[in-house]
């Protein structure tokens, strides 16, 4: 009789089958294999506001300011700039660059971009919110002009990525679809790419890979980093991410399983390279909504800022560091990180897990039994996203709160709650300019186009005000000052339940000489060089 096979033989015999696909034709030290857990939401530079993609397009599109990998304001398409006025800013265009399909880059081009990534339907949008008018002076010079005094509008600019103009207009390009909206996944700029980068597009197949090759005539002199090509891998199983490092087949994978991290340290021929992040984790509930979309004609309790208050304080955020997230990461009580301007250590005190404290206050509200509601997690974003889900939900339960809980791929979860499909779900930010004006117009408000990622619909007309003063503050004890009165408030209404900032950490094979985390987080290629 044949003994059957145990689930650890299975499971290796899956992950090697799957192993499988990794392998490419005729791997070279000039190539460069890396993956994570989920793929880029689409190639266009004014889309899909998501890390890991924005991190893509860097590596094919340039910003005319962009960050090094320590954070630090650097020159991209720019080489200069002065402020003129306190709205007024000059811009010096670098000359002798050419975009992938070899037009020059201009003032043009410029201006189209500004055009084309203001839509409503571009999740970039907010990059040049604060701009009135963009102005040519010649070819190689700009002004731009904002509609108040923006102290980060530098900061802001970093992810506002350059496109040309001839190549949109001959493409019929101009719209912009991001994920889930209607016409995206046919977006001729969403599955191809002429930009100024150090590297440009060879191949995308949506969720198996993106191929590409070094720009020889890329201005920043990008071959010094020794990769010829990269084959960019999204891989969501995270035995199998491991299992390929291990292997060989990837040169760097993220984010590393962290009850991996120790197996991993202690493997020949890898290095395991972690710190911190600027991306907060968080809970966020549908504050607007009347009735509950899943319990027709049952109102909505989330619309009280008790019940809201109840469920942060029934959360064991020390339990969830200990046992889910292995010590990794930071606890917060903030939306913002130390590293974003507008974090305040006063205000990051958490409110108190107090399962009695939250029973009261459902009783007050008018729930001295509970209720039940939806959660929607992601299952291939965060680090162990899913996990932390899960949970919560017994500690939920324990106040009297019943947790049906859905776990989704992000590459459906994305589309789903910008559609409104949530009314309690996890999510995590890292503000692109690392200013707290990021998130209080993408999260925490809804006037004047924005709430992109504000699917809760929450809205306090003080915290409105607040973040059109914010935006225009140059005094920095001002500007401060205003940041705590936000923070004052939002601890108040409750909208959001921090939880912690996520780590990094990477697994990086012996063929990479050099690897500069970046603050931003995931892989920009400039920054790794290869083993010649």
């Amino acid at each position: 009789m044949t003994k059957p096979a145990s689930h650890a033989a299975l499971f290796a015999a899956a992950a090697v089958a799957a192993l499988a696909a990794f392998a490419p034709p005729s791997a070279s030290a000039q190539t460069l294999r890396y993956g994570s857990a989920n793929d880029i939401l689409g190639l266009d530079p004014h889309a899909n506001n998501h890390g890991v993609t924005n991190a893509m397009k860097s590596n094919m599109y340039d910003p005319l300011v962009r960050r090094n990998f320590d954070g630090a304001l650097q020159p991209g398409l720019a080489e200069r700039w002065e402020q003129t006025s306190p709205t007024t800013w000059r811009f010096h265009l670098r000359r002798n660059v050419r975009f992938h399909g070899g037009q020059p880059f201009v003032a043009d081009d410029v201006i189209a971009s500004f055009e084309r990534v203001r839509q409503p339907t571009s999740d970039m949008s907010y990059t040049v919110v604060s701009i009135e008018r963009i102005e040519k002076v010649d070819d190689h010079t700009v002004t731009i002009v904002t509609k108040g005094p923006n102290p980060v509008l530098l900061q802001d600019l970093t992810l506002f990525f350059i496109v040309n103009k001839a190549w949109i207009d001959a493409n019929n390009a101009m719209t912009v679809a991001r994920s889930g909206q209607a016409g995206a996944a046919t977006n001729f700029a969403n599955n191809n790419v002429n930009g100024t980068g150090p590297f440009r597009l060879v191949e995308r197949v949506a969720d198996e890979r993106t191929v590409m090759e070094i720009n020889p005539n890329a201005w920043d002199s990008a071959a010094a980093t020794g990769i010829q090509r990269a084959i960019w891998r999204p891989v969501s199983n995270a035995a199998t991410r491991v299992a390929a490092i291990r292997s060989r087949e990837l040169d760097i994978m993220y984010p590393v399983p962290l009850q991996d991290v120790a197996a991993l340290q202690n493997a020949q021929g890898l290095t395991v390279r972690q710190g911190p992040t600027a991306r907060t984790v968080y809970l966020a509930m549908d504050t607007a909504r009347e009735t509950l979309l899943d319990q027709p004609g049952v109102k909505n309790p989330l619309t009280d800022a008790r019940v809201r208050r109840a469920i942060y304080q029934a959360i064991d955020i020390a339990a969830i560091q200990r046992v889910v997230m292995r010590g990794f990461g930071q606890t917060s009580g903030l939306i913002i990180a130390p590293q974003v301007q507008g974090w305040d250590r006063e205000a990051n005190q958490r409110l108190p897990h107090d399962p009695d404290a939250a029973r009261r206050l459902l009783a007050e509200a008018g729930y001295p039994n509970g209720f039940t509601i939806s959660m929607h997690c992601p299952n291939n974003r965060y680090i162990n996203d899913e996990a932390i889900c899960t949970a919560v939900v017994p500690m939920l339960a324990r106040v009297g709160v019943n947790v049906r809980l859905t776990g989704m791929n992000f590459s459906q979860f994305i589309p789903a709650g910008g559609q409104g499909q949530f009314q309690f779900y996890l999510l995590g930010w890292a503000p692109g300019n690392f200013d707290l004006s990021n998130p209080l117009r993408e999260l925490l408000t809804m006037t004047n186009g924005a709430g992109t990622f504000n699917w809760g619909r929450y809205s306090n007309p003080r915290v409105e005000a607040l973040r059109d003063q914010i935006a225009t503050e140059t005094n920095m004890e001002n500007r401060a000052a205003l940041s705590r009165q936000v923070w004052q408030i939002v601890r108040e209404d409750v909208p959001i339940v921090p939880l912690h900032q996520e780590p990094q950490v990477f697994a990086i094979l012996d063929t990479v000489a050099e690897f500069n985390m970046r603050v931003q987080e995931d892989v920009e290629l400039r920054h790794v060089r290869l083993r010649r």
